[in-house]
């Protein structure tokens, strides 16, 4: 994990403010593998940055398109959907991961 956080820490922490389930763990992970704090927050001050003009930015855009406002339900469920996907994905592996057999 040190290793890892040291090589690809930066990006982990930065990428992992657009995944909903991986943001959620990369903190913990970067402790774990001694990430050194002071890099920590500056990347995660980066990341936090990123994802708040980046998101502002496309809401302004879209909001003001009429067949958004007309089916913001839809945009919504969405956005939702296409969150959900990469765990389903990854939910399917795991399954058929599981039901290799095993060999030595």
């Amino acid at each position: 994990t040190h290793q890892f956080y040291e090589k690809h820490g930066g990006k982990t922490i930065i990428l992992a403010r657009f995944m909903p389930f991986i943001r959620t763990f990369a903190p913990f992970v970067a402790g774990i593998g001694a990430m050194t704090y002071k890099k920590f927050i500056a990347y995660n001050i980066i990341g936090g940055l990123v994802w708040i003009f980046l998101f502002t930015f496309a809401g302004y855009k879209f909001g003001n398109i009429p067949h958004v406002k007309k089916h913001f339900t839809l945009v919504i469920m969405s956005i939702v959907i296409i969150s959900i996907i990469p765990i389903v994905i990854e939910f399917i592996n795991a399954r058929r991961e599981s039901k290799k057999p095993l060999t030595i």
